[in-house]
């Protein structure tokens, strides 16, 4: 006997379409068919770059305990009084550089429904309308919480839940699925969930990190001579705490290296967006190109293997703040590898994990 499909109408419906249950009262409100969600979640935006909305965002974004986990009677009054009175300022200049002004939304927001819309298109191909896609954002809109129950109202008992972060991270990983389970917490009726673990050592994301690296090298008029793979930044203390991101940023760089068939000096791990006064895992990125520029490699490459997309963290921080660090110690040429964003290969990547994640339900 083969066993129902977990994505197909229940039998418990009625044959007309209407969504009635067959052995229920005629009062009985419509229930939706059963469906299956994928979520694709991402670390958020601000609604726009004006001081007021880069408050909000970023006093969410730092009240985050996975973020800053300083007791709340030391760092609030500092983070309100202080921080959030200048800071706004400083953000809303960096999203102003690259805000994507034709549809008046942050790139990441743009690229994050780009790359909804493609694995959304992939799944319907493989799937029909059993499974439902969407995205969220940690910080910001669209918040996880509206985007969860959204998909319970549509009937989605069976959710998979995507933190779009290759690499495992409390401030990333952790904090997204956080918000997930907390949404669950407040329900009546929770949806069954999975959430999706690192996945830098899918073999189809290093493929499309690799061709986005010799792509870039191909079309390079010089090519680099060291190629730096940038990755956001913790604080030491995680790492001696059990967080694994510096271990598995470390292992990304050397897998990338080895899929490029590269040696082992041609390419190296640095790491950017230093807050606080906090020792962080080094080398600060900022300063090592500086030192490459130094030490006489006058063409570098720098791409970022922890982001999945474009965001403030790599179209200002690397191809301005880093890019200057480099060409005022002496470098010339710089290049950015852009993130993988919606390339067909990356969406494939995701497509192939998410297939993985979902057995069993589909």
């Amino acid at each position: 006997m083969t066993p129902p499909n977990p994505g197909k109408a229940s039998p418990d419906l009625d044959s007309s379409g209407s969504g009635r249950l067959a052995h229920a009262p005629a009062d009985h409100p419509p229930m939706p068919r059963k469906k299956i969600g994928v979520v694709l979640a991402n670390l958020g935006t601000p609604d726009a770059t004006d001081y007021w909305s880069m408050r909000r965002y970023l006093s969410e974004f730092l009240s985050d305990k996975r973020v800053v986990d300083y007791p709340d009677w030391k760092w609030q009054p500092l983070l309100q009084l202080i921080i959030l009175s200048r800071r706004p300022f400083k953000s809303g200049e960096a999203y102003r550089s690259i805000w994507n002004t034709e549809q008046d939304e942050s790139p990441l927001l743009t690229t994050t429904r780009e790359q909804t819309r493609k694995i959304a298109d992939g799944l319907y191909e493989a799937h029909g309308d059993d499974v439902v896609v969407d995205f969220c954002m940690r910080y910001g809109n669209p918040s996880t919480d509206s985007v969860l129950r959204r998909m319970q109202a549509e009937g989605c008992e069976r959710i998979l839940f995507f933190p779009l972060y290759p690499q495992y991270a409390s401030p990333t990983t952790a904090t997204a699925n956080d918000q997930a389970f907390r949404t669950l917490m407040k329900l009546k009726w929770q949806p069954a969930i999975r959430t999706v673990p690192a996945y830098f050592e899918h073999p189809a994301y290093l493929d499309a990190l690799a061709s986005s690296v010799r792509e870039a090298y191909e079309s390079a008029e010089t090519p680099p001579e060291v190629l730096v793979a940038s990755y956001h930044g913790v604080p030491k203390r995680y790492l001696l705490e059990g967080d694994p991101y510096h271990c598995q940023c470390q292992k990304t760089t050397r897998l990338l290296r080895e899929w490029l068939g590269w040696e082992k000096d041609a390419i190296h791990t640095a790491f950017q967006s230093k807050f606080g006064p906090e020792e962080w895992v080094g080398p600060a990125t900022v300063e090592h190109v500086a030192e490459l520029a130094r030490q006489g490699r006058k063409h570098i490459a720098v791409v970022s293997p922890a982001f999945s997309s474009d965001c403030v963290e790599t179209l200002e921080e690397i191809e301005e703040e880093i890019r200057e660090s480099f060409l005022e110690a002496g470098g010339e040429t710089f290049t950015y590898i852009p993130c993988l964003n919606d390339r067909d290969d990356h969406i494939a990547a995701l497509l192939s994990i998410i297939d993985n994640e979902l057995a069993g339900w589909v």
